[in-house]
């Protein structure tokens, strides 16, 4: 193991951060529709539904799947003390020390890519793509032990209570750079590793695992997949998963693309793409019910205080709104505006707003939905939308757009063919639209919700953004950006505004230091080699 550590001239702070979509030729590497009707899984795999056109109504949607992910593949993971950054091109892990202002690095696996934190602040858990091994690390010694999981994986997810990570392929966390599979390959498998031993349990759970969830109370997982729930049992000696049917037709199932489990862990829901029904399983029975939810359900999310279930059917212009604790209530259905496509949704975390738009399609619209009055208005944008953030106070939103023009989009608009990102107050939706440079590559909130941070592709700049004046600054970076993040805010009562860092390109390390209270930048280079800071 390699260490050092060095100080850093950086306060408290804090992080935030809450996105969904994405869309062809954008931020977050979506795909073609070309490519979906011939792509949309593994070998054998297609949607029999999807042709490739554009559709003609409401009721005839022919589009393919609105894209959710985060497109901050690497996400620092924090306790009440450190932060971890990962660095996938050096195979080590940066942990920041915010108390002492200390900087340590410490070798980890070939490609880190995940890395996660446990609730008590004790472990951090890497994933390392490039060896198919899990590196589990004590968060105040660093020091570690490696355990090998299943080849070809490239997502994880802790439990509730970090005593276990899952591990899988996740067709939705695909990226350009992935190393290519090599020898027998499977498409069926995944991996639990129990954190305080490493003991590891792989298993099969279904053709195309989509998703892995936890219960609040960390005693079942469950693993998504077209045609089964794969749920395994964590308080067992050895955990094998018990298969149940959630696919009415085997031989040709409809892509189960989401799974949600209720705050109580009484039920999951799962939402099948060109279904028109929401599948209810209950977890300690086993049953499986359907409910009604329209023509093609292509987003489904659990309100911010968890008891309601919302489900956006786009090819029938619907919302429907299930109680989480009885779903087989008859549920509120909402009307969505006949105008536009309308098929995902991001809720405010002050649970008293909502987004829906699209990705599936290239339209410049996005609706805002009070969930106080049920009021669902449509309002217009500069571009179609790559991606949704709604910051962490629910007062503004920022609109990530796709490089592609709406179908009618004016010509000689200076957005023409071009990256842009809106920046949009939910109070009085004022906006100021910008026309970017690059592609986006990364951005954090402050938890205050007053700033954000971006960094684009080849652009050695961080840019400020202020959700109270929707104005940005722009400052110089010493190399390119690669991730960045909000340190945590030790001391929210203080009134100081939480740092933001930027991990940059270089051989030896790099990562450099905002604090937006004084506006100054400070760079560290080289702390793999305990240099020092540059002012």
């Amino acid at each position: 193991m390699r260490s050092c550590s060095i100080p850093l001239l950086c306060a408290a702070a804090g992080a935030g951060l809450l996105l969904a979509g994405c869309s062809e030729n954008s931020i977050l590497g979506g795909r073609s529709d070309a490519d979906w009707a011939t792509d949309t899984g593994y070998p054998g795999e297609a949607d029999a539904d999807y042709d490739g056109d554009e559709g003609t109504g409401a009721n005839d949607d022919t589009q393919p799947p609105e894209q959710e992910d985060d497109f901050i593949a690497l996400r620092p993971a924090q306790t009440d003390i450190y932060v971890f950054i990962a660095n996938p091109t050096r195979g080590t892990v940066t942990r920041v020390n915010v108390f002492t202002q200390d900087v340590l690095t410490t070798d980890v696996g070939n490609d880190p890519q995940v890395v996660l934190t446990s609730p008590d602040y004790t472990t951090a858990v890497v994933f390392n793509r490039g060896d198919d091994s899990v590196t589990i690390l004590d968060a105040d010694t660093l020091a570690s032990f490696e355990v090998e999981v299943r080849d070809n994986f490239n997502n994880m997810v802790m439990s509730p209570n970090g005593n276990w990570v899952g591990l899988w392929h996740d067709r939705a966390a695909e990226s350009p750079d992935d190393p290519p599979p090599t020898g027998v390959q499977s498409f069926n498998e995944a991996s639990f590793v129990h954190v305080p031993t490493g003991d590891h349990f792989p298993m099969a759970v279904g053709f195309n695992p989509r998703d892995i969830r936890f219960t609040p109370d960390s005693t079942l997982a469950v693993v998504v997949s077209d045609e089964f729930l794969a749920m395994v049992d964590l308080t067992v000696s050895v955990p094998s998963p018990t298969l149940v049917q959630v696919a009415e037709d085997l031989l040709d199932p409809p892509i189960a693309e989401e799974v949600a489990i209720t705050p109580s862990g009484a039920y999951a829901f799962v939402r099948q793409f060109g279904a028109e029904d929401l599948v209810v399983v209950d977890l300690s029975t086993h049953d499986v019910s359907r409910l009604p939810v329209g023509i093609n359900p292509t987003d489904l999310d659990l309100t911010p205080d968890g008891t309601k279930a919302v489900v956006v059917s786009r090819g029938s212009g619907e919302v429907y709104v299930f109680d989480a604790a009885n779903p087989f209530d008859t549920p509120d259905i909402l009307a969505l505006p006949e105008e536009a496509t309308l098929g995902s949704v991001v809720m405010a975390p002050s649970g008293d707003q909502a987004i829906l738009y699209t990705t599936a399609v290239l339209e410049a619209t996005y609706a805002t939905w009070d969930l106080g009055t049920d009021e669902i208005t449509l309002r217009s944008l500069v571009k179609p939308v790559a991606g949704i953030a709604v910051t962490p106070t629910g007062e503004s939103l920022l609109v990530f757009h796709t490089k592609d023009d709406a179908v009618d989009a004016d010509p000689n608009s200076p957005f023409d063919n071009k990256w842009a990102l809106s920046l949009i107050d939910l109070d009085d939706f004022r906006s100021n639209p910008l026309l970017l440079p690059s592609e986006p590559i990364g951005y954090a909130n402050a938890l205050s919700g007053l700033r954000g941070y971006l960094i684009m592709e080849n652009q050695q700049w961080l840019s400020v953004l202020r959700y109270d004046t929707l104005l940005y600054d722009e400052y110089r970076l010493r190399s390119y950006p690669v991730h960045l993040g909000v340190l945590p805010d030790l001391d929210i009562a203080d009134g100081d505004e939480p740092p933001a860092w930027v991990s940059q390109e270089h051989s030896l390390g790099r990562i450099s230091f905002f604090d937006p209270d004084d506006e100054s930048m400070e760079t560290i280079t080289g702390f793999e080699l305990n240099s020092g800071i540059e002012d």
